[in-house]
């Protein structure tokens, strides 16, 4: 009795999957077998990768369900269709994405490219959307059917996990960005402003005096990234942004850090603050010029040997020695390899050698304590206290007050002190001038914003510190890439070691006039080697 009801409803089955939609169909016969995709009954499950038939057969179907706006159906072929669902539903209805036409292209194994050719209607405006990308078919872990191995990426390459695609009324009007002589700033022409220009439109979008357009975006849930434009149906119009950029400058940036991997560069004028040129050269995007978190190295010994010379331990011209190693709270600190020792150095010899163990052992001198570095990077240096307003997001450098060897370790730009190219550039700015000014990129009479305060140095500290970066950049380490260079110049290398990383980190800052920047890149070697050249070359275009 058993069986023959058994036999009855799969034999009803499968007449209502010859004789009724084949979409109604599929789902019932999914119910029985547990899962989405197409093939036999799960007792007869395949294994390993899916045949060339395989592929062809659910991409095919998958294509036709999504041409055809059937979201749920689409996703049954997928192997996350609560997802899938999710994302193809709000291609249709939220991204307003009609006529829809597929074309495969030849497959790869189980990689299927293919191109995309649609409409983008919305509000009485229209515009064809056209675009590549590809998936790749895998095997059902339960079902051992093939189906499409689900990544948002699947209906727009632009697309990651928590995106999606909208077509509205743009959330900021558009701006035209220019730089301080009035020269439109774009992506096309400055591809590392592309991360700033999007930025600074989400913020400044509406100060700016535009009205916005009709626009299909990427939507980044969660994380307050701005949209990601990709389609215009009606141009709004755009407000014009000042803001500090040079274009000299950032067109020498945007040539010297495409030298070198995971590189990132940042100009200032000392005189202002104003934000010269801001680069980076990496494949995510991530503007670390500004928002870089990384141990700088002895570019670090700009801000301690302000701090010897403030609390009168030594001067530029006292005494500094340099010995082969330096015991503190029995952790041992040695020099670059080859470096001669030189007990009678002084400090600005043992400065413009990079000499680690004559800072280590002038941090024990009375009157520091371990939170004297920290007091001279926030009073001085303005660093560290979380209160820059750049105009876009930026990281104000971290130098917290510890003890035991983190203490030592810091002096040198290493344990747990943090800094970006923004902040080293903004160290130098102070050093040469004495004072403090926050550098921004956006003038704060935009929008009324209040930009950090600091005391700044006493002014013969800052000729100290001056006269010991001049001597490096002529004489000392960073006198190879600083060569050619003409005018008042200064520098400052370092390198620095990171945990998991198998190259060091090299960090360069130096002054040119009434310029400074500072440069990091995980190319590794010494300061003077990756990102001296990159600080030359924008030092060269004098701002």
């Amino acid at each position: 009795m058993g069986k023959g009801v058994r036999v009855a409803v799969i034999g009803g089955v499968f007449a209502v999957m010859v004789g009724g939609a084949g979409y109604g169909a599929y789902n019932i016969v999914s119910a029985l077998d547990g899962g989405g995709g197409t093939g036999g009954v799960a007792s007869g499950k395949r294994t390993g990768p899916p045949g060339d038939d395989e592929v062809e057969e659910i991409t095919g179907k998958f294509f036709a369900a999504w041409q055809k706006g059937a979201a749920a159906q689409a996703s049954s072929y997928t192997n996350n269709d609560a997802a899938a669902e999710e994302l193809l539903t709000a291609f249709t209805d939220d991204a307003h994405i009609t006529d829809v036409k597929i074309t495969p292209g030849a497959a790869r194994g189980t990689t299927v490219p293919y191109t995309v050719k649609a409409k983008v209607a919305y509000e009485g405006k229209s515009k064809a959307l056209a675009y590549k990308s590809e998936l790749k078919v895998v095997r059902g872990l339960t079902t051992g059917r093939a189906l499409v191995d689900w990544q948002p990426s699947v209906v727009h390459p632009e697309l990651a996990k928590g995106d999606t695609l909208v077509t509205s009324q743009s959330a900021t009007p558009p701006i035209e960005a220019v730089g301080r002589d009035g020269t439109e700033l774009t992506k096309e022409k400055y591809p590392s402003l592309g991360p700033v220009l999007d930025a600074l439109r989400d913020k400044y979008g509406e100060k700016a005096g535009g009205s916005p357009g009709i626009e299909l975006v990427v939507r980044h849930e969660g994380d307050g990234a701005p949209d990601t434009p990709l389609l215009t149906l009606a141009k709004g119009r755009p407000g014009k942004l000042t803001t500090t950029i040079s274009p000299s400058a950032q067109a020498a940036a945007e040539t010297a850090v495409k030298r070198f991997a995971q590189s990132s560069v940042v100009a200032v004028k000392p005189s202002t603050g104003e934000v010269l040129a801001v680069a980076n050269h990496r494949e995510d995007g991530f503007n670390a010029a500004f928002e870089g978190q990384a141990a700088p190295g002895s570019t670090m010994k700009i801000i301690t040997a302000a701090m010897l010379i403030d609390n009168g331990v030594t001067s530029m011209n006292g005494p500094a020695p340099c010995p082969d190693t330096a015991v503190w709270q029995s952790q041992t600190f040695k020099n670059l390899t080859g470096m001669r020792p030189n007990e009678g150095a002084t400090l600005a010899g043992s400065f413009m050698r990079s000499c680690n163990t004559a800072f280590i052992k002038l941090i024990d001198e009375k009157p520091l304590t371990d939170a004297s570095l920290t007091q001279e990077a926030e009073e001085r240096f303005g660093l560290g206290r979380d209160n820059w307003k750049t105009g876009i997001v930026s990281f104000d450098g971290r130098v917290p007050a510890v003890g035991g060897p983190d203490r030592a370790a810091g002096a040198i730009g290493q344990g747990q002190v943090q800094m970006s190219p923004l902040n080293m550039a903004s160290v130098t700015a102070t050093a040469i001038t004495g004072t403090f000014r926050q550098p921004y990129l956006v003038s704060p009479k935009l929008d009324g914003r209040e930009l950090a305060q600091a005391r700044g140095l006493r002014s013969s500290t800052a000729a100290q510190l001056k006269q010991m970066m001049r001597l490096t950049a002529t004489q000392g380490t960073a006198a190879q890439a600083m060569a050619g260079l003409g005018g008042d110049i200064g520098a400052k290398t370092g390198s620095a070691e990171v945990d998991g990383n198998a190259k060091s980190n090299s960090w360069f800052t130096g002054f040119r006039g009434d310029i400074a920047a500072a440069a990091m890149t995980e190319e590794g070697g010494h300061g003077g080697d990756a990102a001296g050249p990159i600080v030359a070359a924008v030092l060269r275009t004098g701002g």
